[in-house]
């Protein structure tokens, strides 16, 4: 009986460390201000324009099993509206105020499902989301592909979105008493590291 006992108990043994080697971990990460980078790029009736992200910040839960993408549970980002800058004054004051920045202070991506993630030819993934997207107070469901690459226990988020900017409540900004038009679209350009 006990040589029986023996013989489970080092069945049970093996089997829990194989298992082990096939556990998908799931892990909290927050985002990486220092390896991430927020660029957003509009138009004028005089010249193309562009602002940096000074400051974001976010959190995400994903399964990742020996460098493979499985899951991503949730993720959120956030950019505070006032750490938008072009480098120009007159053109950041004219950015806050168009989208209200001293009632909100940031612009928010909550991630609601994912319905695919697919592994590329060169080892990264493409995931396909929907989530909503917050801007000056006006929450719309967006559509949003990231191509994700994961490195060790970081996961490199890139993409680029275009956003008709009239559909979140916001006045595209003028200057120089409106001679100076900006466009209603722009395009965010981001490349976002979780870890």
């Amino acid at each position: 009986m006990s040589k029986l006992k023996t013989q489970f108990k080092t069945l049970l043994t093996v089997l829990i460390v194989m298992c082990s080697f096939n556990t998908i971990v799931a892990q909290e990460s927050k985002v990486v201000l220092a390896e991430s980078k927020l660029e957003v790029f509009g138009t004028s009736n005089l010249h193309d324009w562009e602002i940096q992200a000074k400051a974001m910040s976010g959190k995400s839960t994903m399964s990742i099993e020996a460098a493979d993408l499985k899951a991503i549970k949730s993720l959120d980002f956030s950019v505070e509206v006032e750490q938008l800058k072009s480098g120009k004054n007159g053109m950041d004051n004219n950015t806050f105020k168009a989208l209200n920045s001293k009632t909100y202070k940031t612009i928010n991506f909550k991630l609601v499902s994912v319905s695919k993630i697919t592994k590329t030819t060169d080892g990264n993934f493409t995931v396909e989301t929907q989530g909503d997207l917050s801007i000056a107070g006006v929450t719309k469901r967006i559509n949003q592909t990231f191509s994700v690459k994961v490195l060790g226990k970081k996961a490199v988020f890139s993409g680029k979105t275009k956003i008709d900017m009239t559909l979140y409540g916001v006045k595209p900004p003028t200057a120089l008493m409106g001679t100076i038009k900006t466009g209603k679209d722009v395009t965010i350009d981001f490349k976002v590291t979780y870890n």
